[in-house]
């Protein structure tokens, strides 16, 4: 024991090292939650150390153990936001879970709906459809059609959202059969107050038929539908992505359903989250138009640009999402053409980088191979993280309120400074 650590415990304080022991972290990172005001230190005088509060150290290993505040996490690596426990998603380096079961099994034996509301409840419920309330639909609809006539899909989404809020009064009610209820009729809201592009489905078709009617001009076939209706299972949610994140501190600040899933759909109009999609079409599109991949590969390295739709940062390997939705547009006879283009770009990159398709390559080839606009991508993605972003709401109204907010580190001048 060094004097240091007898010192310390003589005056019943902990030091340095024992501090950093009940922790489970390193000094170094002991000093970083003093910065970060989650500990006091206090120097003994003429000792070479600090000493630290017994009582407050055991507190913040009780914050940690409730999933607040890592007390083993390095501070560096999180960016001092707190830890978010959650049962949704696993990722590891080879698959990701939802609720530890595969998503690609899932989305070659369930749709869309019936995978969201097993998400949410736990139940499995064959056949079940999501509609829209009629006073939220109209609302959503009036708000779409006052758009200006060159705005897109992810557009009409954002402004679906915060008209079919206004038209509910019971938005507010965060109890969970009231949420359901809400994201159930959200979601169908979304997909329903697009303007058609094409031939409009029977009553009580699903919501991935629904969707396609909106997005394709192409009348709607078996194969193509299942292959959108898997896309939208593989894509309902991907642990804690930028949108998701956005989702779950607005739900920890008590925020209703409709603004959580706005935040989410703020977070995804960034160009490196949700609107990857649409670099990958355009350049597809070009491949197809130009009939190699080579020479459209060779124009991205040139120019110091990525090759889209390549690479995720997860993953070592292909993208499993991109794996499965390949599968699924296989037994799409017009998807052929642009499959084979995608397949020819990522191969023609992997002799200079090596890297595999990821899910906007994936998606690409479908909206692409549909007729759907360039957004097509990333108005599947936000229609599918939308249930995603409920089931990180429910968890997030069933923890402490407020508890998403990280501690600045101040960096301006410090105070006192005189009036500007």
């Amino acid at each position: 024991m060094t004097d240091d650590t007898a010192g310390a415990a003589r005056r019943g304080r902990l030091s340095t090292r024992e501090t950093a022991e009940r922790l489970g972290v390193k000094p170094e990172t002991v000093y970083a939650y003093v910065s970060r005001g989650l500990l006091t230190s206090r120097r003994t005088p003429g000792g070479r150390g600090s000493t630290f509060d017994p009582e407050e150290v055991d507190a913040l290993v009780r914050h940690g153990r409730r999933g607040q505040d890592p007390p083993g996490a390095d501070p560096e690596a999180t960016g001092g936001a707190p830890a978010v426990t959650t049962g949704i998603t696993l990722i590891d380096r080879d698959g990701y879970y939802y609720r530890g079961v595969d998503p690609t099994a899932l989305a070659r034996r369930h749709g869309f709906e019936e995978v969201a509301e097993w998400l949410w409840t736990g139940t499995m419920t064959p056949g079940i459809r999501f509609t829209a309330p009629a006073e939220a639909l109209s609302a959503a609809r009036r708000a779409v059609e006052a758009l200006p006539s060159h705005s897109g899909p992810m557009d009409r989404l954002r402004v679906a959202a915060v008209a079919a809020a206004a038209a509910d009064p019971l938005r507010f009610d965060l109890s969970e059969d009231t949420v359901l209820a809400t994201a159930r009729g959200l979601i169908a809201t979304l997909v329903t107050s697009l303007p058609p592009a094409g031939p409009e489905p029977a009553d009580g078709a699903g919501l991935a038929r629904r969707l396609w009617s909106r997005l394709s001009p192409a009348p709607a076939d078996d194969a193509s539908v299942r292959a959108l209706d898997g896309a939208l299972v593989l894509l309902i949610d991907h642990d804690l992505a930028a949108s998701t994140l956005a989702a779950r501190v607005a739900a920890s600040a008590r925020a209703h359903p409709y603004a959580v899933v706005s935040s989410g759909l703020g977070a995804l109009d960034g160009p490196l989250h949700g609107a990857a999609g649409g670099l990958a079409h355009r350049m597809l599109t070009e491949v197809l138009a130009r009939g190699s991949a080579a020479a459209v590969v060779a124009d991205h390295l040139r120019g110091g640009r990525r090759v889209p739709g390549l690479g995720h940062r997860l993953y070592p390997g292909e993208d499993p999402r991109a794996q499965a939705l390949f599968g699924l547009l296989e037994a799409v006879p017009e998807a052929a053409p642009a499959l084979e283009a995608a397949r020819e770009v990522a191969a023609t990159t992997a002799r200079h980088v090596p890297l595999h398709a990821n899910v906007d390559l994936a998606l690409a080839v479908l909206s692409v191979s549909a007729g759907m606009p360039a957004e097509a991508g990333e108005t599947v993605f936000s229609v599918a993280r939308t249930a995603g972003w409920i089931a990180h709401a429910l968890e997030e109204y069933a923890e402490r309120p407020l508890r998403m907010r990280p501690r600045g580190q101040y960096r301006g001048p410090r105070p006192p400074q005189p009036l500007p």
